[in-house]
């Protein structure tokens, strides 16, 4: 045998080797348990969220799938844990509106959430309301918007902390409307709920699901929504896009990631059986009677997703004056 034929044939030889050992990594992931970190406590929409998708996934990649909450710090912590694991496919970020808006709430940040995590799918959306007490003067948003326009700086808008997901919404909706308002943080959705009943605000802007009870009880009323379509649990309920408000629109999401560094057919992988439990009809029930829209996607969507949402509240951060942390 030739020198030249003897090259070719060990070439040959190491292709086919890194050919088995690409394609051992697909099908040998995984071989122990996965992760979820969930920056928020157990019990919420976030939460129970994950643990719907990750059962179903768990079933998929026939390994267990845990939740390890780590709540607070605006998610900071939970995002810096994973953005610094191991990038073996184990350890898996659920990512919310949070991980954009960190960019630009905060100073610095120990980790750069476009760079240092790859977002593998949109898990789905969930709307938000801009909600009156059922006895109030306000019918309907133009009624609260014609009142708002009329009597500049005396309309309250009640959310929950300063730079939360409902705060931006509210300062996003006050400033598409073109309205003169003020927007009150309150610390927690029980006390926004407490002194919109009470009378010491006028509108509330809350995610949708926790106030769902009260609305059907008729405690609290609707006016609109602000996402692109109407709610399924209140189809009745129209958007503020339906309502005048024409580009507005705010809803909250989650999607799950994981290290920058995780190998290519790792997250392939994932972002397949991720999109496989989405799509199975008990996970989407589940998470539709919970008023989430499960929203499988590509791995481009949920990048671009991250991206547009990064810098689109950033930019309301900005214009509402709210100072960096």
């Amino acid at each position: 045998m030739s020198i030249k034929n003897a090259v070719i044939k060990l070439l040959g030889v190491a292709c086919l080797l890194a050919f088995n050992l690409n394609s051992f990594a697909q099908t040998s992931f995984p071989t122990k348990p996965l992760k979820i970190v969930v920056p928020f406590g157990a019990g919420g929409v976030a939460d129970l969220t994950a643990r719907t998708v990750a059962q179903k996934l768990g079933e998929n990649l026939g390994q267990s799938v845990v939740i390890e909450n780590k709540p607070g710090a605006g998610g900071i912590v939970a995002t810096d844990t994973v953005a610094k694991s191991t990038p073996d496919g184990y350890t898996l970020l659920l990512m919310s509106n949070a991980t954009a808006v960190s960019a630009g709430l905060f100073k610095t940040l120990p980790y750069d959430a476009e760079k240092d995590l790859i977002p593998l799918s949109i898990l789905g959306t969930f709307d938000i309301a801009i909600l009156v007490n059922n006895d109030s003067k306000f019918t309907s948003l133009s009624d609260l918007l014609s009142f708002a326009k009329a009597n500049p700086g005396k309309l309250n808008i009640g959310s929950i902390n300063v730079g939360s997901t409902q705060n931006l919404a509210a300062e996003l909706f006050k400033s598409t409307a073109g309205i003169d308002a003020q927007v009150v943080p309150f610390n927690g959705t029980p006390a926004v709920m407490t002194a919109l009943r009470g009378g010491q605000i006028d509108v509330g802007v809350e995610i949708l699901a926790p106030v769902l009870p009260q609305i059907k009880g008729q405690a609290l009323r609707a006016l609109a929504v602000t996402g692109d379509k109407r709610a399924a649990a209140l189809p009745q309920v129209p958007t503020a896009k339906e309502s005048g408000v024409r580009n507005l629109y705010a809803a909250s999401w989650n999607a799950l990631a994981v290290p920058a560094k995780t190998p290519k057919e790792v997250v392939q992988k994932l972002n397949q059986e991720i999109q496989n439990a989405l799509n199975h009809p008990d996970v989407r029930k589940k998470l539709l009677e919970m008023n989430v829209e499960p929203l499988p996607s590509s791995l481009q969507q949920a990048a671009d997703l991250l991206g547009s949402e990064t810098k689109r509240w950033g930019e309301v951060i900005q214009r509402a004056g709210i100072q960096k942390q």
